[in-house]
C-alpha cells in the first residue's frame, strides 16, 4: 500500500464513495470531502500530499486558487468530459493530471504522478 494521504471531493455521491473504495485500497489514508467547502479545511487538517477534485464543480480556477495555497499537493482533477483544452487548462494552472472519474484512470494517475514527483 502506497504511504500517501488523499482527500478525495466529488460532487456525485455515488462516484465519491466508489472512487474512496478504490483509493483505499491502494493508499494508506483517504479522506473525503462531502462539499466544496470541504475541501481546503481537509487538505490542511490531514497534510494531504494529493488531492482528487471534480472539476466539473470546481472548475480550473480553484485548481490555481489551491495550487498556490498548496504548491506541493498533487491536484488530480476529474471531469466526465476531460478533453484536451480543459487538461491544458488545468495543468497550466496548476494540476498533476485530468482525467474521467474512474477508478483505474485515478489510481494510476495519483500513482503515476508521485512516482514522478519521487523521482524528482
Amino acid at each position: 500500500m502506497e504511504a500517501l494521504r488523499v482527500v478525495l471531493y466529488q460532487n456525485d455521491p455515488g462516484t465519491a464513495q466508489t472512487l474512496a473504495v478504490s483509493l483505499s485500497q491502494n493508499f494508506e489514508s483517504v479522506y473525503l470531502a462531502h462539499s466544496y467547502a470541504e475541501v481546503q479545511p481537509a487538505v490542511a487538517r490531514n497534510r494531504a500530499e494529493a488531492l482528487v477534485l471534480d472539476l466539473e464543480t470546481s472548475g480550473p480556477g480553484e485548481v490555481e486558487r489551491l495550487h498556490h495555497e498548496f504548491p506541493g499537493l498533487c491536484i488530480v482533477g476529474t471531469h466526465r468530459l476531460a478533453d484536451d483544452k480543459l487538461w491544458a487548462e488545468a495543468m497550466s494552472l496548476g494540476a498533476s493530471d485530468i482525467c474521467e472519474p474512474r477508478n483505474d484512470e485515478v489510481v494510476r494517475s495519483l500513482l503515476h504522478r508521485r512516482a514522478r514527483h519521487a523521482a524528482a
